[in-house]
């Protein structure tokens, strides 16, 4: 955990991404990143979730210098990299505002939408209905 005089100069940002809910603080660092008392590898164990959780910070040249302290619950592993790239993204944005227009064109701060669809009575899912039989 941090000290708390770097606590005062931390930058928060909320991001989610379908059910996962990711709170990212931000702190002038070395590039050290902790995902719910872990590090990030050991969190995050495929690759390409790990590039795509930190994308953000490699686009605006930030890699190494904050370190990112994340807490993130609910959802899979794939909802959870998406919620913590927009978090760590919106943290981004109050640290320095300049970044808005790099970090809205590339679309990190705009909020997936997307969900899964609701199961509906009588049909076995959210699309799919049951065998019709003429006879």
């Amino acid at each position: 955990m941090a000290t708390a005089s770097a606590q005062t100069n931390a930058f928060v940002g909320t991001g989610r991404r379908k059910t996962s809910v990711a709170r990212v603080r931000l702190v002038p660092g070395s590039g050290k990143v902790v995902v719910n008392d872990r590090s990030l590898e050991e969190y995050l164990t495929v690759p390409n979730q790990r590039t795509i959780a930190l994308q953000p910070l490699a686009e605006t040249q930030n890699a190494g210098k904050f370190d990112v302290f994340i807490s993130v619950d609910g959802g899979g592993v794939s909802g959870q990299a998406g919620a913590i790239s927009h978090g760590i993204a919106r943290a981004l944005l109050k640290a320095s505002p300049d970044l808005k227009g790099a970090l809205r064109d590339r679309g990190f701060l705009t909020r997936d939408s997307r969900m899964k669809e609701r199961k509906k009575y009588g049909q076995p899912g959210a699309r799919k209905r049951f065998q019709f039989s003429k006879r």
